[in-house]
This record gives C-alpha cells, sequence and structure tokens, in this order.
C-alpha cells in the first residue's frame, strides 16, 4: 500500500525528544529511504529519457522545468548546471518557477495555487512539438506545476512528470510518468528531505543520460565542459591527453588553438580545421562518430 508523502510517520513522533546522534540516524534514515526508492522508478524514466533525447536530438528543441516550492529550487538546480557541464545553449533551456529565478525574494508560496500563472508562462515561451517539459512535483498535485504541464502538453510538447505519490494530477496530465515513492517524511510534510533526495538524483539520472545521448560525454569523460576556469581548463588538457593520447604540451598547445575539448581532439585527429564545425555538426555533436567518420575517410 502506497503512503503519502504528507503522511506522519509514526516512528518519528518523538523526533523533538531524541539525543542529537538519535535524530541524524533518523534523518539518515529517510535520506537512504529515498534513494532506494529511486531504483524501481528507472524502468519509467528510460522511456523519458529516449523521447527527450529524440525531441532535443535537434537544433532547436528545448529543455524547460516546471515546478515550486523545493520541488522549483530543485529543478532550477539542475538546470544551471546543464550550461557549465554539457555546453547546453541557454537558450534551449527555459526554468517556470511561481518567483522566477531570483529568489532573493523567498519562493512565493501564495503562486503555488495559481494555475494561470504557469500556463501563462507557457505560452509566453511559444512552447512547439520540438520542446521538452519537466514538472516537478513531490505530491504530484501543486496546481502550479500541473497547470503548467497540462498547458505545455496542449501545445505540443513531450512532457514528463516526476512525482513522490502514486496516481497523481500531475502523472495523469504527463506524456511521461516518473515516480519515486519515497513515503512519509522523518518531519511529516518536509518534503525537502527524502523527497527532494528523490528528486535531485532524478534530475541527476534524467539529464545527465540525456546528454550523454546527445553527445555531451566521450567515454566517460564531459568533453562539453566549458573551461571558463584554470580548473576547467587543466581538465579539458588531460581528457584531450586521455584521448588523443598525446603529451601534456602537445594537449595544452591544442586547447589553446581549438578552444574546445572536441575540437581539439578532431584537431590532434588530422582533421583541417575549417571542416571541425561540419565534422560535428555532421555528427549532430558526436565527438566518437566525428572520429569514426575521419576513420572511414582514411
Amino acid at each position: 500500500m502506497s503512503v503519502n508523502t504528507e503522511t506522519a510517520a509514526s516512528q518519528y513522533r518523538n523526533l523533538d525528544t531524541l539525543k542529537t546522534s538519535e535524530i541524524l540516524s533518523a534523518l539518515w534514515e529517510g535520506q537512504m529511504r529515498a534513494v532506494e526508492a529511486v531504483r524501481p522508478a528507472l524502468d519509467a524514466l528510460e522511456p523519458a529519457v529516449e523521447a527527450a533525447v529524440d525531441r532535443l536530438s535537434g537544433s532547436c528543441g528545448r529543455l524547460i522545468y516546471v515546478g515550486a516550492g523545493s520541488s522549483g529550487v530543485i529543478s532550477l538546480l539542475d538546470s544551471l548546471e546543464l550550461g557549465p557541464t554539457f555546453d547546453w545553449p541557454e537558450n534551449r533551456l527555459a526554468i517556470v518557477i511561481p518567483s522566477g529565478t531570483d529568489l532573493t525574494g523567498g519562493l512565493a508560496d501564495d503562486l503555488e495555487d495559481s494555475g494561470a500563472g504557469s500556463a501563462g508562462q507557457i505560452e509566453t515561451l511559444g512552447i512547439t512539438s520540438q520542446d521538452v517539459v519537466i514538472g516537478v512535483s513531490a505530491s504530484g498535485g501543486v496546481v502550479f506545476t500541473v497547470e503548467g504541464v497540462r498547458k505545455a502538453r496542449e501545445l505540443g510538447a513531450l512532457t514528463i512528470g516526476f512525482t513522490n505519490n502514486a496516481d497523481t494530477r500531475l502523472g495523469a496530465v504527463a506524456h511521461h510518468s516518473v515516480v519515486a515513492e519515497t513515503g512519509a517524511e522523518v518531519i511529516a510534510g518536509a518534503t525537502r528531505l527524502a523527497a527532494g533526495t528523490s528528486q535531485k538524483a532524478l534530475f541527476n539520472l534524467f539529464s545527465t543520460t540525456v546528454m550523454t545521448r546527445l553527445g555531451g560525454i566521450y567515454d566517460n569523460l564531459m568533453v562539453n565542459v566549458r573551461p571558463k576556469n584554470a580548473k576547467l581548463r587543466n581538465r579539458c588538457v588531460a581528457m584531450v591527453m586521455q584521448i588523443s593520447h598525446v603529451s601534456e604540451q602537445e594537449a595544452t598547445e591544442a586547447v589553446h588553438k581549438f578552444g574546445t575539448v572536441k575540437r581539439a581532439v578532431l584537431g590532434l585527429a588530422g582533421v583541417p580545421e575549417k571542416q571541425i564545425d561540419s565534422r560535428l555538426k555532421e555528427a549532430n555533436g558526436v565527438l566518437r562518430k566525428s572520429l569514426q567518420t575521419e576513420d572511414n575517410q582514411e
């Protein structure tokens, strides 16, 4: 029998009387159950990833997040990491949360019950059939999220719902419903805890797998990382060394000359510089495919 995330867990009703070590242990147990709850959701997550890759493999499709409260913040965090890590273009990314992305004034919890707010933002974005919209709600019933996803589906977008309860309104309006049943929280209703942990894990799995399938990873290396600081520039050099089997000096010179890991690797493989970008475009940005093309032409 499913246990709702809002249910009070009877075994923790004396939480405030426990010693610090016992409170920590209780919270840790809740976190471990949250991670374990993600495993059964993988079967539903797989087709959602495949469908998202199909929509996003072109040059125009956007990844759009819809959420409120803690769930909205977690979705915002995932969206902010896609550019630096996978070089996902900012113009192919949008976040729809009640407060907007400026959270200095709080989360605007009073707007969670307004479906018009999210539906209006979705309409303003000019949703098309190439877009992917992910709604996230622990309860699966937050009006802001449900109505945003509903509107996106009406406009032709692929819609995905992440929830922590089964048989929810969000799950019903989304093309793909992914449920991590985390059950009652250690602190009743505090869904930033177990539910939030499971949502972060789901986003990690979803977006990383999507970006891997779209060419953001070679072997298990982040070949699309943006070299914005010394640490990341060093990482780019190390990746080029590993992929191209060259010295640190050669890799450093290649990264400096070509600008990115992928372009450096192709340059070191002998692709003329003026052909590198077209080669990558033909391979939909997938480095392995670009290198295989080079091999076939030799």
